[in-house]
């Protein structure tokens, strides 16, 4: 399923004009003219779409706020609950007229969310409301196929704990590039997993369809398919981590360029004295910005520290800590200076930033935003957020991935358009 919309609130059920569903630009060098199949797809998403947002809700409200004819509803609806996205509820008896039977996502649907980082993965078990039924921390070899072999067995083992759930598939998030044809990782410099098969090699040991992205698509793709950009259409996300990870959301689709590539801000250089980045050149922006520079700050400036991870510097933050404090409002600083390279790009109205160094915000989000605004070619600077839960976004940031590729009309901005997204087989716990 894709995520054919900026997700709606729960309250209103007022009709929602066609534009705020990022409805695509046309091109004329490739354009196909629409079927019938193709139409009734579309409104299938739409619908699908309106019972995550507003559940419970009747036919008769889909109808509503749809625009769509009630018998386009009905033969919509009789489809989803075929396939197992939805399920029917209570009968509800609203005055005058026929009572209405009230439609809910299925609960019993979910997915494994996988994310995986250079020193350890977590897997998750995520349902279609975007809710975390478990999770867990596996640390990973550097080995990929090692890797992948523990990683294959916590899935098992989170899988035959959820009997009875229908798992769709399998979501990745990685800290690096896929390559949009081949599936496989075209640049982690910190991963240093360059060309293996991330994607078959799962599927294969779990006989699950698997879907793989980078880290900060993920992140962003979550952001719109759980309905936490309403309205925006330029925006971009800043994954803060081990690395600096970027996604682009252009006109209301996200943007990944002609080779998956776009985006990569972390690795344009600002210092060419600067430390050498995993990449191979000096001074790139995440060498400054990313939470392995806050560690590198923080041991610099307290050379008998044993802090090992930014979870560990963090918490010295928390409990007032002056050298962690000075390390992070450094890092902080950094990331500031360095949205000017986004902001002279892309110009986006929003700035999303995610990473654990989300859990501080308080004390390091003005920090940014006042690099941002002073770091303004012209006008006002966008607005700045922070995206989700630090831990957690790049797991349903996974989930989403997998959940949106699965739609039948949907053609990922980052696949070929002469290759077609596979239905995954399902399996019942």
């Amino acid at each position: 399923m894709k995520k054919p919309s900026i997700g709606r609130g729960r309250n209103s059920i007022s009709p929602v004009p066609a534009h705020q569903y990022g409805i695509r630009r046309i091109d004329l060098s490739s354009a196909q003219l629409a079927s019938s199949e193709m139409a009734r797809d579309i409104n299938r998403d739409i619908v699908l779409e309106f019972i995550r947002f507003r559940q419970p809700v009747s036919r008769v409200d889909l109808s509503r706020l749809s625009g769509l004819q009630p018998s386009t509803i009905s033969a919509i609806v009789e489809d989803l609950l075929d396939e197992g996205w939805i399920r029917e509820g209570a009968v509800v008896r609203a005055g005058r007229g026929r009572p209405s039977t009230m439609l809910s996502v299925n609960d019993d649907l979910v997915t494994l969310a996988l994310d995986i980082r250079p020193s350890q993965a977590i897997v998750a078990v995520v349902d279609l409301t975007g809710r975390f039924l478990s999770h867990e921390v596996v640390t990973t070899a550097t080995d990929p196929q090692t890797a992948i072999a523990k990683l294959v067995k916590k899935m098992q083992s989170l899988r035959g704990k959820h009997q009875g759930k229908t798992f769709e598939g399998i979501g990745v998030s990685v800290p690096g590039r896929v390559d949009p044809l081949t599936h496989r990782l075209l640049m982690a410099p910190n991963l240093k997993w360059d060309g293996f098969d991330i994607r078959s090699a799962l599927e294969e040991a779990m006989d699950l369809q698997v879907e793989i992205d980078n880290d900060a698509n993920a992140c962003l793709l979550s952001e719109l398919w759980f309905g936490r950009l309403e309205g925006v259409r330029n925006a971009v996300l800043v994954a803060v981590s081990e690395g600096l990870g970027t996604a682009i959301l252009a006109g209301g689709q996200l943007h990944s360029g002609f080779n998956g590539l776009a985006g990569e801000f972390g690795h344009i250089p600002i210092d060419p004295k600067g430390p050498m980045c995993g990449c191979g050149r000096r001074g790139c922006w995440e060498m400054f910005a990313s939470s392995r520079a806050a560690l590198r700050i923080y041991r610099t400036l307290s050379r008998k520290s044993q802090v090992q991870d930014i979870r560990s510097l963090l918490r010295l933050v928390q409990d007032g800590d002056p050298l962690a404090i000075r390390a992070v409002k450094t890092q902080a600083t950094a990331l500031g200076q360095g949205l000017r390279l986004i902001t002279a790009a892309l110009s986006p109205e929003q700035i999303l930033i995610t990473g654990e160094i989300t859990s501080c915000w308080d004390l390091v989000g003005p920090v940014v935003q006042q690099e941002l605004e002073e770091g303004m070619l012209a006008g006002a600077a966008p607005r700045l957020t922070t995206a989700g839960d630090g831990y957690l976004a790049r797991l349903s940031g996974g989930a989403a991935l997998l959940l949106q590729r699965h739609s039948h009309y949907h053609r990922s901005t980052h696949v070929s358009r002469t290759v077609k997204p596979r239905r995954g087989t399902r399996t019942r716990s």
